[in-house]
């Protein structure tokens, strides 16, 4: 009983060639989700780096200038710079909170770090299933190979007799 509970292990140079290509379909499906998870980490890094350049923006030197101010994603509205030693933050889900210029350049570089630290394990995670996949395909060439050349034997033995 003590068996139970531990992963079991498979060669996949064992599996014959309609279980290869179900494991590559598995293969290609994680890679396909684990591929669309790093362009979504992307974009809200470059989302948190044009949040960190917005900040750097709000200084006493622009104070009293008239800028835009977002009220949707498409649609700003002018306003005067009054305050420039707080902005207002996004910290998830609709909640804002005032936060001095310095918290909210290190609350958008601490997220900044912590999606790069996430990008960089999952290109890891990406390129181990890319060349898992690529030793399934080349498998499955070997595989193919092996059955032609098995069928072509048999049919040669065949006709010859």
């Amino acid at each position: 009983m003590s068996g139970q509970g531990q992963p079991q292990t498979i060669n996949v140079a064992d599996l014959d060639a309609p279980q290869l290509l179900d494991v590559r379909r598995q293969l290609e499906e994680e890679l396909s989700h684990l591929t669309s998870s790093f362009q979504q980490l992307k974009v809200a890094q470059a989302k948190f780096k044009a949040c960190l350049s917005n900040v750097g923006e709000v200084n006493p030197n622009n104070a009293g200038r008239t800028i835009l101010v977002p009220l949707t994603n498409s649609l700003y509205v002018p306003g005067k710079l009054t305050d420039t030693e707080n902005v207002i933050v996004d910290v998830g889900t609709g909640y804002y909170v005032k936060r001095s210029r310095a918290d909210a350049l290190n609350h958008y570089s601490s997220k900044v770090d912590f999606i790069r630290e996430k990008l960089d394990s999952l290109q890891e995670t990406v390129t181990k299933k890319q060349d898992n996949l690529q030793y399934v395909v080349n498998l499955l060439v070997v595989k193919e190979s092996e059955l032609a050349r098995g069928a072509g034997g048999s049919t040669a033995a065949a006709s010859s007799s």
